[in-house]
């Protein structure tokens, strides 16, 4: 019945969130702030509509939460459905082949910013609860829903939110779709995410800028020296060189590794495919899914200073600045890794530079532990809607809300994402496949009927 529900009401829920996704609701640009306001709006309704209760909007100083209810399910487990209806900006817009923010179905696609991160998971909730709701009257589970427009600019409302509500939210387990697929067709669970600390690197050389003729060969280059200090954190083979930053990582069981070995993965195709470039770089000993599941990173996410303008200015700049970041792995304490960051940075920042850290955020890495039995029930959701035996992979990537939800609510988080690594996340053209919207719907539903003991 519910495969049914959801066939006849296929083209309501897919003009549903072609509706969402065309509100412009980019976090990180103040003039999007009435759109991000719009797009909380029409979410709070699309779960009052469902069937959902206790619907809010909740202010907070940037942008607001949605919280909606349905606890009428006595002895039964509570899952608290997370997601975000904020998105990233959209430029270059020169790249889109359609507009961004004027969806179009492609190819079995649909074509737009947000399609996948996340408007098009996070609505998958929704229209689940409802086609529960309306084939059996009730649900199997208590539900509660916290969606935030925050994501894309760091979460620190819903940060502070969750520490301050623990009673309100608490839940036995979470449910996010902010993840992929492995491979398409292929039902994948994520157990595992780094960690992640990003920090801003800020150098001072000279007191202002300097004429480069009477100057150079004398005076300090602030980029320069931070391009220096930079370049020492990593060997030639991408062994991170900062002490201390490799004390506590764990490595994954054999086990996990094994049944990495065992994915189809082609090195050649992730080359070519999604990474562009002429080779693969990090730890030759490690296999490429180990570097970008289960190894600790640092990144340089760009370097400022100085004159780079049309033309020439011959000047030895005074200032410099870098965004850096550092993805952590299970063992790794962020407070730990940013200590020894800063003792590095001090000891090898070059002769007449001065520099400074500054941590803009911190969250340490998270495993799910893959016999939990929602873990167990999203798995057996996954193979009897896929018709395929379910994966379990981790991710390189970062989600710092399953971190809020362990640390401060005491539950793991079951991360069932359909995006597909194609999606082009972040980038022009964003895309998510329509079958797998639909086929979201269903596994979600699916699986609160089996973690309920309702199958």
């Amino acid at each position: 019945m519910i495969a049914q529900y959801i066939d006849a009401n296929r083209q309501r829920f897919l003009d549903e969130l072609l509706e969402l996704i065309r509100i412009p609701s980019i976090s990180t640009l103040p003039e999007h702030k009435p759109d991000v306001d719009r797009a909380a709006a029409m979410v709070a309704s699309r779960l009052s509509e469902a069937g959902l209760e206790n619907t809010e909007i909740i202010p907070t100083g940037r942008h607001p939460l949605v919280y909606a209810d349905w606890l009428h399910a006595p002895g039964k487990p509570v899952v608290l459905c997370y997601g975000h209806y904020d998105v990233q900006p959209a430029d270059p817009l020169e790249l889109w082949t359609t507009p961004p923010f004027d969806p179009q179905i492609r190819d079995g696609n649909i074509h737009a910013r947000g399609a996948c991160d996340d408007k098009g998971q996070m609505y998958m909730h929704v229209k689940a609860m409802e086609t529960l709701l309306r084939v059996h009257g009730r649900l199997p589970v208590n539900v509660k829903f916290l969606i935030e427009g925050e994501e894309e600019v760091g979460g620190v409302s819903i940060a502070k939110y969750v520490p301050a509500n623990r009673e309100k939210l608490k839940a036995d387990v979470a449910l996010v779709s902010d993840t992929a697929l492995y491979a398409e067709g292929l039902p994948t669970l994520c157990v595992g995410l780094r960690g992640l600390i990003y920090l801003e690197v800020a150098a001072r050389g000279p007191s202002r800028d300097l004429h480069s003729g009477l100057y150079g060969g004398a005076a300090p280059n602030a980029v320069f020296g931070l391009v220096q200090l930079l370049a020492k954190a990593k060997d030639e083979e991408g062994r991170i060189l900062i002490p201390g930053v490799y004390e506590g990582v764990a490595e994954p069981d054999p086990a996990e590794i094994g049944s990495w070995r065992r994915l189809p993965f082609d090195e050649a195709a992730f080359l070519s495919d999604e990474v562009g470039s002429a080779r693969l770089t990090g730890e030759p000993d490690r296999m490429v899914l180990e570097r970008v599941w289960s190894r600790p990173t640092f990144e340089v996410h760009g370097v400022g200073g100085g004159f780079t303008g049309a033309g020439s200015k011959t000047v030895i700049p005074a200032e410099a600045l870098a965004k850096v970041s550092f993805r952590l792995v299970p063992d790794q304490d962020p407070d730990h890794v940013i200590a020894a960051f800063r003792r590095w940075v001090e000891r090898e920042t070059p002769p007449g530079i001065q520099t400074e850290v500054r941590v803009l955020s911190a969250s340490p890495a998270i495993v799910v532990n893959p016999d939990h039995a929602a873990i167990r029930a999203a798995a057996s959701a996954f193979n009897e809607v896929m018709g395929s035996e379910c994966v379990y992979i981790r991710s390189g990537g970062s989600v710092p809300i399953v971190g809020d939800f362990a640390k401060h609510l005491g539950m793991p988080t079951v991360m069932m994402g359909f995006g597909l690594p194609d999606d082009r996340l972040h980038s022009p053209n964003e895309k998510f496949k329509l079958e797998n919207y639909y086929t979201g719907i269903q596994t979600a539903a699916r699986f609160l009927e089996l973690y309920g003991g309702s199958a």
